[in-house]
């Protein structure tokens, strides 16, 4: 099923994705944060990944969206800063949800969406918002500089759902 802009022009995008990501965090917290994000090549084939992923505050805007913390080496990065959009998918069982949308991209390489100073920390907000914890937040931050880990945040312009 899909899920357009209602037609009531009173009923925003923005209400609707609200109220849908709720079934994105019950089923990303069923299945330990685990995604499938994918993103169309130069040659429009598509390119899909297993990824740790979760809703939270946009860190400027403050409305809900997706995010995922993607290795700066990965091709899957590169794809994704080329296209400016991703699809993620979500499952527990036979239940799933996905969504896709434009993504904005916070990382060492990619500057721009908050200073380079609050990296570390929307680095930590994506990873606890795809249910990981940690006991030392300090090595985790040295291990996210070493690995160049950026932040991918998907805004929700389409969910789709069985």
């Amino acid at each position: 099923m899909t899920k357009e802009p209602a037609a009531d022009p009173r009923i925003s995008c923005a209400k609707l994705a609200t109220v849908d990501l709720a079934l994105v965090e019950q089923l990303g917290a069923a299945n330990h944060g685990l995604a499938i994000v994918s993103v169309v090549r130069a040659d429009s084939s598509i390119h899909s990944s297993l990824v740790n992923a979760g809703v939270l505050d946009h860190p400027v805007r403050g409305e809900r969206i997706v995010g995922c913390v993607i290795a700066g080496s990965a091709r899957k990065l590169q794809l994704l800063r080329r296209s400016g959009r991703a699809s993620l998918a979500f499952q527990h069982g036979w239940q799933w949800v996905s969504v896709e949308g434009p993504i904005e991209i916070a990382g060492p390489d990619d500057p721009g969406v908050v200073p380079a100073d609050d990296v570390p920390e929307l680095l930590r907000t994506v990873f606890r918002a795809a249910g990981g914890t940690h006991e030392d937040w300090d090595e985790f931050d040295r291990v996210m500089a070493a690995e160049r880990r950026t932040a991918v945040l998907v805004a929700p312009e389409r969910l789709l759902t069985n």
